[in-house]
């Protein structure tokens, strides 16, 4: 047994408080100091721009103020209605949110994605309980291949098990490989992602007739969901709507 396994073992045996004063846990969001493994510290949850009601029903968009009166639809989605249901995020997209986005992302920090499928299936938990499997929004599999994970997927394994929903990673592909969507117009966006995505032929059962919950980390003008939507639909569900972790403050507006 190499020195690295005697170690490891003797680790393993310890009581997780003996553990946390070898290892202190971090905060997910800076690094800092916290109480708990996979947790925030004060400041980062405080940082943190949480979407609570009033919201707009169809992009989730919070609103400046309470008018008082029943649900009120952003100028957005009165214009263009999108083609999922609904959608619903934990925060804008700003500071600590983005920082946790990019860790994830950007920086292999896979163990993010179980404290925020967790903070999304809070979130969520109207359009959970009323969905019949999960999806996520698919990469291209050369993306992937360079990624070597999907942060969606990630995402949505956490928030089905959580849910003891079906979890369908498979169904909807991504047949088109897209220019980065950052930097992009609205216009731009849709374009850039028409005809992008369908449901695979063989799993189309699997979705069938079923309200599906797309899951995808951060929502921008929602052009990503609506291409993803219009292909579930395409594919034979019966409704999609739209879980993220984050969500432009202008998304809806």
């Amino acid at each position: 047994m190499t020195a690295l396994r005697v170690v490891a073992s003797a680790l393993r045996g310890l009581p997780r408080g003996a553990l946390s004063l070898i290892y202190p846990p971090t905060c997910a969001g800076c690094g800092g100091a916290t109480a708990d493994p996979g947790g925030l510290c004060s400041d980062c949850w405080t940082g943190l721009r949480f979407i609570e009601e009033p919201l707009c029903p169809r992009f989730g968009t919070p609103f400046a103020v309470d008018l008082g009166v029943g649900p009120l639809l952003s100028p957005r989605a009165i214009a263009e209605p999108p083609v999922f249901g609904r959608a619903r995020a934990v925060a804008l997209y700003d500071d600590v949110a983005r920082r946790l986005v990019h860790r994830l992302k950007y920086e292999d920090r896979l163990d993010l994605s179980a404290v925020m499928g967790r903070m999304m299936s809070a979130s969520g938990r109207v359009l959970i309980a009323e969905a019949d499997c999960v999806v996520p929004v698919p990469l291209h599999r050369w993306r992937l291949w360079r990624r070597r994970f999907n942060q969606a997927a990630l995402l949505g394994r956490v928030i089905a098990r959580g849910a003891e929903l079906p979890f369908e990673p498979s169904t909807l592909v991504r047949v088109r490989a897209t220019r980065s969507q950052v930097g992009l117009s609205r216009p731009a966006r849709a374009e850039n992602l028409s005809g992008a995505f369908r449901v695979d032929a063989a799993r189309a059962h699997l979705i069938r007739g079923r309200r599906i919950l797309l899951i995808d980390d951060v929502m921008t003008t929602g052009a990503t969901g609506n291409a993803a939507s219009r292909a579930l639909l395409r594919g034979g569900a019966a409704s999609v709507d739209v879980l993220t972790f984050a969500l432009v403050g202008d998304a809806a507006g």
